[in-house]
């Protein structure tokens, strides 16, 4: 393993293993890499979802997918038909198998694995030196894909936390053609709160409960919210749990990280990849990793996130500021956005293709004047974001 690559990536996790990805697909042409990851092995620990046809990337690792979802708030309940745009699951067992294979074919990258970055990364002649509990690196370029910044209140508008486990059940009780995407049936808390179903089969399923709130909330927070979401599921039966898993996203960056220097570059769920309104990061962590190693071929540098249209920031961050200021409004609202009559609209929407007649459409679909009440501070705040991240 050279100590001295071309390019150094700081964390093996969902970003610096799809970059590897792309850059192993290059051949000879992809520069000499190495990759820093804490872990010694990976686990099945995660799962990643998105609406997407078998054209877009990755979906061939897709494990399930599910052509019709629900979402329930009381007795009102909204029915997405998403056959031409399924939502697709990747598990991160299959993910990090496709990774590791993808890396092994090509002996210019490797993975330090067990390693951690123990200083901050510092420039010395046109290099960056960085140390690692295993050993020193001096690399041209760096991606770094760890978190800016630690999760706390005031570092995103909204965190999404969540925290959910997948279950065999002794009887068939999951409707496996059909995924509960948001459901707020638990008992009201005061905070936007729902659960989050992928039935796998009429016995297995993962079931999660998610919570939007200012606060982030780690999976001790949430523990008696999935006891009574898996309760409620189970109807009484024995069930064993397969697995677990949990996580903290951000809805909408309050500061993004200035850029160190142009070659230091910073990626990943915190770093950008995440969309504010949603929290769903893999598939544009798919556009990105792709997009550097268009960069490489054409020899220029890498760089991280681009940011969204003017539109689609604005129209982001009026949804989070409405969630925020009138967070009892939610579970309606949410009904109402994927209710709305043309269900592909809003899929587009989600998956940051949709246009300006979807825009406008998903704006008459909902309630005006909690819009209209927030959209001076939203505009603010989003040309204040734009600014910091020009500057």
């Amino acid at each position: 393993m050279s100590t001295e690559p071309e390019l150094l990536i700081l964390g093996g996790g969902c970003a610096g293993l799809s970059l590897a990805m792309q850059l192993a697909a290059l051949g000879r042409d992809c520069p000499r890499t190495v990759i820093i990851e804490p872990r010694t092995v990976y686990a099945n620990d995660r799962t990643w979802c998105f609406w997407g046809t078998p054209a877009a990337p990755l979906a061939d690792l897709s494990c399930h997918q599910w052509s019709t979802m629900m979402v329930r708030a009381g007795r009102k309940i909204a029915f997405v038909d998403c056959a031409a745009m399924p939502y697709r699951m990747i598990a991160a067992a299959d993910f990090y198998a496709a990774a590791q294979r993808a890396i092994a074919a090509n002996a210019r990258i490797t993975i330090a694995a067990g390693e951690r970055v123990t200083t901050a990364p510092v420039k010395r002649n046109g290099r960056w030196q960085v140390i690692t509990s295993g050993a020193s690196y001096s690399a041209a370029t760096v991606v770094d894909t760890r978190p800016a910044a630690p999760a706390e209140p005031g570092g995103a508008t909204l965190w999404q936390s969540f925290s959910g486990v997948e279950i065999d059940c002794d009887e068939a009780v999951f409707d496996p053609a059909c995924v509960d995407l948001m459901d707020f049936s638990l008992k009201d808390t005061g905070r936007i709160q729902f659960v989050y179903v992928l039935p796998l089969t009429a016995r297995r399923a993962l079931i999660e409960v998610t919570v939007f709130d200012p606060m982030p909330l780690a999976a001790a927070g949430l523990a008696d919210a999935l006891e009574q979401a898996v309760a409620a599921r189970v109807h009484g039966l024995t069930y064993q749990v397969r697995r677990a898993e949990q996580g903290i996203l951000p809805m909408g960056a309050m500061a993004p990280a200035a850029p160190v220097d142009p070659d230091y570059v910073r990626a990943g769920l915190g770093n950008g990849a995440a969309r504010p309104s949603s929290g769903y990061a893999f598939q544009r962590i798919q556009r990105w990793a792709a997009g550097c190693a268009a960069r490489v071929t054409a020899g220029q540098p890498l760089q991280g996130h681009v940011a969204d249209p003017f539109l689609l920031q604005a129209m982001d961050q009026l949804f989070l500021s409405v969630l925020t200021a009138q967070p009892a409004s939610a579970p309606a609202l949410f009904v109402a956005l994927f209710g709305q009559p043309d269900a592909a609209r809003v899929l587009r929407f989600l998956s940051d293709e949709g246009t300006l007649t979807d825009y406008l459409a998903l704006i008459a679909a909902l309630p005006a004047r909690p819009f209209l009440q927030q959209i001076p501070a939203t505009l603010q705040r989003v040309l204040r974001q734009r600014r910091m991240a020009s500057a």
